[in-house]
């Protein structure tokens, strides 16, 4: 087992990064900002814009703390489920980005099954939905390309 101490330790030398990881870890609010060293200090209107950003932050924070996670996974899921069919549906599909999404789908459906909540089985029927558009769209334009290479080789034969 690795205690804390032992992450940190390598054989590498000090190049100082760690110490300035460390400030930024202790800053608790905006106010902590001025004790970093970072240039030229924040003026007040930046600090007010910092103050603001971190109050939404803060708030952004608490109202998700009081979401059940398997909620804001399945949203995420949904996020990607969106994300293949908007690649599925470009004209031509981008089948290399639809790809990565439907992947990252399965990998969250398929990994998490049951754990996603009553939404569960909705997840694993998108998914399956999802991956049959694939195959159809990919089969779909490969058979575009060989009627293509068909209409080439005809065109050739017709000119000898």
């Amino acid at each position: 087992m690795t205690d804390e101490s032992s992450v940190h330790d390598t054989d590498e030398p000090d190049d100082g990064r760690d110490d300035e990881l460390d400030d930024l870890e202790d800053l608790d609010d905006v106010d902590d900002l001025e004790e970093l060293d970072i240039g030229e200090p924040l003026d007040p209107e930046q600090a007010d814009a910092m103050a603001t950003a971190q109050a939404a932050m803060d708030e952004a924070r608490r109202r998700l703390a009081e979401v059940p996670a398997e909620v804001v996974v399945t949203n995420h899921v949904m996020g990607l489920y969106e994300l293949a069919a908007i690649h599925l549906s470009a004209s031509p599909p981008d089948l290399r980005q639809a790809a990565l999404a439907i992947d990252a789908v399965g990998c969250l459906v398929d990994g998490l099954g049951d754990r996603l909540g009553e939404d569960a089985p909705t997840m694993r029927d998108a998914l399956n939905n999802i991956r049959i558009a694939f195959v159809q769209i990919k089969g779909a334009g490969e058979r575009s390309d060989d009627e293509d290479a068909d209409d080439r080789a005809d065109d050739a034969d017709a000119t000898e």
